[in-house]
């Protein structure tokens, strides 16, 4: 995959040069497999991610004109994507319950309850009853965190409300919210690992 700094170079001298259709491929070759996979966790069936994708390479097309990399093209697709997800959500389409990937909730574990190979089957279990519970919100902060590593200034971009429109102190309360609800998810967690470890 192109580092993310190579990525921008390129995407911004097809714009200069007034190719969006051919920076859009470029961004799609290079991030639709990871864009997929969070959209996977949000969504959770197949139809729905490869639809909401679609969506998600028009509107970065559409974008690309008045983008002013005021952050990466990788978190600017992340924050389209999200937005798209939600859009798709709020009209009703109907998308199946899944699961988000073991490796998000068991990075968090690690933070609070030492090595993930640790968890007994019994912690497993309870935390993946939690992963079930989890709002579409926070299955979103823990992939965009956890598996893509986003700083947190990016991911607040793809909370804000009006991404496009955001000032830097909407953008850094919004960051500030966020780690806070990252902890409470994480003590949470913590918690649930206690709870279900054996009593000796």
């Amino acid at each position: 995959m192109l580092h993310d700094t190579n990525l921008d170079q390129s995407v911004r001298a097809l714009v200069a040069a007034g190719d969006h259709a051919g920076a859009v491929t470029v961004v799609t070759r290079t991030l639709a497999s990871e864009v997929r996979g969070y959209l996977a966790g949000v969504l959770r069936n197949d139809i729905d991610v490869e639809d909401v994708l679609a969506a998600t390479n028009i509107r970065l097309w559409e974008s690309l004109a008045r983008f002013e990399w005021r952050c990466s093209i990788r978190t600017w697709t992340y924050v389209i994507a999200r937005h798209e997800a939600h859009r798709f959500r709020r009209a009703g389409r109907k998308h199946a319950r899944g699961r988000v990937s073991m490796s998000v909730l068991s990075g968090i574990a690690r933070a609070g309850s030492g090595p993930a190979s640790a968890l007994g089957s019994a912690r497993r279990r309870d935390l993946s009853r939690l992963r079930e519970e989890l709002s579409p919100d926070d299955r979103e902060l823990l992939i965009l965190r956890i598996d893509r590593g986003l700083p947190w200034d990016d991911i607040a971009l793809a909370f804000v409300r009006s991404p496009e429109k955001h000032t830097d102190d909407e953008r850094r309360r919004m960051a500030a919210r966020l780690r806070q609800r990252f902890k409470t998810i994480k003590a949470r967690l913590a918690a649930r690992a206690r709870e279900a470890q054996p009593v000796p």
